[in-house]
């Protein structure tokens, strides 16, 4: 059974295996970053299935007016079981009072409609446009 844990302590070694799984070695490459943002997170929500690690929602803002998912991840042998869907959904319902929730993703059509089923909107279809500065 999947269990959610809001701002839990983690395993660090648990968080890193996680970021590896789903190959993102811009955290995996610069683990003292990593360790940083985990702890300077606005929000933190993890799922665990018994005492394992299988799910990681990150989220930045000031929690009142903007929350910015930066990062949501789900080991790969646990993807497809609706616990991505668990933790956005927790993490929209922490924070009923503001205005915007963001999230930055891969543009494909799996992201898309699995984002769009949870009620996010693709900022292209509202006329905007976001723009990211990758610092080098």
């Amino acid at each position: 059974m999947i269990t959610y844990r809001q701002n839990p302590q983690l395993d660090f070694q648990a968080v890193l295996e996680i970021y590896d799984s789903v190959g993102w070695t811009n955290y995996t490459d610069r683990p003292t970053m990593l360790q940083k943002a985990l702890k300077h997170s606005l929000f933190v929500l993890a799922a665990f299935d018994g005492d394992r690690l299988v799910g990681l929602l990150r989220a930045v803002g000031d929690g009142h007016s903007i929350v910015f998912i930066q990062d949501i991840l789900v080991l790969p042998t646990y993807q497809r079981q609706g616990i991505g869907r668990q933790l956005l959904e927790q993490a929209v319902t922490h924070f009923p009072g503001i205005y915007q929730l963001h999230l930055l993703t891969d543009n494909t059509e799996k992201t898309r409609s699995f984002y769009e089923a949870l009620g996010f909107t693709a900022v292209d279809s509202l006329d905007c446009i976001a723009y990211t500065y990758l610092k080098k």
